[in-house]
C-alpha cells in the first residue's frame, strides 16, 4: 500500500538517475533486500514509477529499503530526506552519529538502545528488518577519522538533572535497580563503582554465552536488554569523571558485544550502529585498546562483507593508535585482523607479512602483562584458526592443513562456535586437496557442532562448504551430508 504525497518526488528521482538505477532495477533491489529479512514484497516498475511520478509513499519498510538499495549502489548511506522520504513511517537514522560532544555521544547511544527495544517488540515488522541491507562501510570513515585523531575525552564529570522536589539518592549499588524502572528515576542518583562492577560481570557472562551457543541464542540477546535496562539509566546519572571514565568503558564492552551478536547473526546493519557508538563510548572512557578492539571487530565486518580495502584501513587504525599502548597480545590480535583483511584482499604478500607480525607479537607476550579481560578468548590456537582462513581465502590448501590442525587441538566445550567454523575450513582445506572422503568427514562433525548454536555465520559457512561441494552432487557421501544440513539450512534465521 501506498499514501499520495504533493506532486511528483523529484528528489527520488534525481537520485535515481545519479545512481544510475532503473525503474525495474529498484523494484527488483527492493523485493530483493525484503527477502533477505522474510518480507514477501511484489514492486515492479510501475510502483517506482508512482513513487517518481506521483509522489506515492510506499508503507512499512519500504522506504527504507529503497534508501538502502540506492544506498549500496552510490557506495554511502542514503537519508530518508535526500530521496523524498523523509515523512515515511519513522526509522531515525540512529546509532551512526559519531558526536563530539560527550552529552551527545550519551543521548546517541541511548537512543540507540531504546530504539532496539522498539523493533524486538514489533514482531515481524521490527526496526531492524526496516533497515535490511542498510551496511555502508563508508559509515565507519567518520568515526575512525575522529577516533584516530582524538581518542579520549577530556572529562566525563556529569551532573544529571534533579527532578523538582527530589530528594537526595545515595550512590554506589543501588543505581542498576533504579534503572528498571524509568530512567527519571536515576538521573539524581550518583553512580558508584558497584554500579560499574555489575556491567562488567554482564559483558564477561555474555561473551562466555556468545563463544558456547552463538550470537542468536536467548541468553546472549539479552545484552541489548541490559543496554537499556541497565546502562542507559546510569549513562543519564550523575558520576565522577573516575566512576564515568569505567562506566563508558563498561558500557562500550557491551554495546561491541552487541554488535558483534548482531554480526553473527546476519544483522549488519545493526552491528554497524552498535560498533560505531560503542567506539564512541571508548573514546569517553578513554580505554585506547578498547577502542582498538571495537575497530578491529569493524574490520572484521568489513572484511566479511566484501570490503577488504577498508577492513585494511580499520586494522592499521588500531595498531597505529595502539603503539606503546596495548600488550603484545592485544597487537598481536590486531595485525591478525589486518592479516585477515589483506588475504581476503588476494594480497599474499601483506597477508604474510602480517600474520608473521602477529606471531611475533604473541611470542612475546606474557601472563602478567596486564591483557584486557576482553582479550581472554585470543591464543595460539585462535591465531592458527585465523592464519588457516588466511591461507584458504589465498587457495593455499597446505597450509590451511598445517594451521587447521593446530586450531582444533583445543577443547571446544568453551569455544564451540569457532570449533564448527574451523571445521568447515578445514573441510575446504581438504576438497581443494583433493581428499573428498575427510572434506566430508570434517564437514558432517561441523553441521553436528551448527546444529548445537544459534549462529548465521556458521551457517553460512555451512551453505558456502555445500556449494563447493556440489561438482560431487552425485557422490553417496556429499549427499549424506546435504541431508544431514538441510534441517539446519531451512530453519528460520
Amino acid at each position: 500500500m501506498s499514501r499520495e504525497q504533493r506532486g511528483p518526488n523529484e528528489k527520488l528521482g534525481t537520485v535515481l538517475a545519479l545512481a544510475g538505477i532503473s525503474n525495474a532495477g529498484l523494484a527488483r533491489r527492493v523485493n530483493d533486500l525484503g527477502a533477505q529479512r522474510g518480507l514477501t514484497l511484489r514492486y515492479d516498475k510501475t510502483s517506482v514509477a508512482r513513487w517518481v511520478s506521483k509522489g506515492m509513499v510506499p508503507q512499512g519498510a519500504a522506504p527504507h529499503l529503497i534508501a538502502a538499495a540506492i544506498g549500496q549502489k552510490l557506495g554511502r548511506p542514503v537519508p530518508l530526506h535526500e530521496i523524498g522520504l523523509a515523512d515515511a513511517d519513522p526509522a531515525p537514522e540512529v546509532g551512526l552519529a559519531f558526536p563530539r560532544d560527550v552529552g551527545e555521544a550519551v543521548r546517541s547511544a541511548t537512543d540507540l538502545y531504546r530504539l532496539d527495544l522498539a523493533g524486538r517488540r514489533a514482531g515481524g515488522g521490527g526496526i531492524w528488518q526496516s533497515l535490511a541491507g542498510s551496511f555502508a562501510v563508508s559509515a565507519y570513515a567518520t568515526p575512525a577519522s575522529r577516533w584516530l585523531i582524538t581518542p579520549a575525552d577530556p572529562s566525563v564529570e556529569r551532573e544529571a538533572p534533579r527532578p523538582p522536589g527530589a530528594g537526595i539518592t545515595g550512590g554506589g549499588g543501588g543505581a542498576t535497580g533504579g534503572a528498571a524502572t524509568a530512567s527519571a528515576a536515576t538521573e539524581h542518583v550518583r553512580v558508584g563503582h558497584s554500579d560499574v562492577a555489575k556491567l562488567r560481570e554482564a559483558a564477561e557472562d555474555a561473551r562466555r554465552w556468545d563463544s558456547k551457543y552463538g550470537g542468536g541464542d536467548w541468553r546472549s540477546s539479552m545484552v541489548p536488554e541490559c543496554l537499556r535496562v541497565d546502562a542507559a539509566p546510569l549513562l543519564l546519572a550523575s558520576y565522577s569523571d573516575e566512576v564515568g571514565r569505567a562506566l563508558f568503558g563498561a558500557t562500550a564492552e557491551l554495546t561491541r558485544l552487541a554488535g558483534w551478536m548482531a554480526f553473527d547473526t546476519g544483522q549488519q546493519e545493526a552491528a554497524q550502529r552498535y560498533y560505531i557508538q560503542a567506539l564512541r563510548l571508548a573514546r569517553a572512557a578513554a580505554d585506547v585498546p578498547l577502542g582498538g578492539y571495537v575497530l578491529a571487530s569493524m574490520s572484521l565486518q568489513a572484511t566479511y562483507r566484501g570490503f577488504a580495502d577498508e577492513g585494511v584501513d580499520l586494522a592499521q587504525a588500531a595498531l597505529e593508535r595502539n603503539r606503546g599502548l596495548a600488550t603484545a597480545r592485544t597487537m598481536s590480535f590486531f595485525r591478525l585482523v589486518e592479516a585477515r583483511a589483506h588475504a581476503k584482499a588476494g594480497d599474499g604478500v601483506a597477508a604474510a607479512a602480517a600474520l608473521k607480525s602477529a606471531e611475533g607479537w604473541l611470542e612475546r607476550s606474557r601472563e602478567g602483562d596486564g591483557d584486557p579481560t576482553w582479550l581472554g578468548f585470543y591464543s595460539y590456537d585462535r591465531f592458527c584458526a585465523d592464519a588457516a582462513e588466511c591461507y584458504s581465502d589465498l587457495k593455499a590448501p597446505r597450509e590451511v592443513r598445517r594451521f587447521t590442525e593446530q586450531a582444533l587441538s583445543r577443547p571446544t566445550e568453551e569455544f564451540v562456535r569457532s570449533h564448527g567454523l574451523r571445521l568447515v575450513v578445514s573441510a575446504v582445506a581438504e576438497l581443494e586437496s583433493g581428499n573428498l572422503d575427510a572434506a566430508c568427514a570434517a564437514g558432517t562433525r561441523a553441521v553436528e557442532v551448527a546444529g548445537r548454536i544459534s549462529s548465521a555465520r556458521t551457517t553460512e559457512y555451512v551453505r558456502d562448504l555445500l556449494h563447493r561441494l556440489e561438482p560431487y552432487g552425485d557422490e553417496p557421501r556429499v549427499m549424506e551430508l546435504r541431508e544431514r544440513a538441510r534441517p539446519l539450512l531451512v530453519a528460520p534465521a
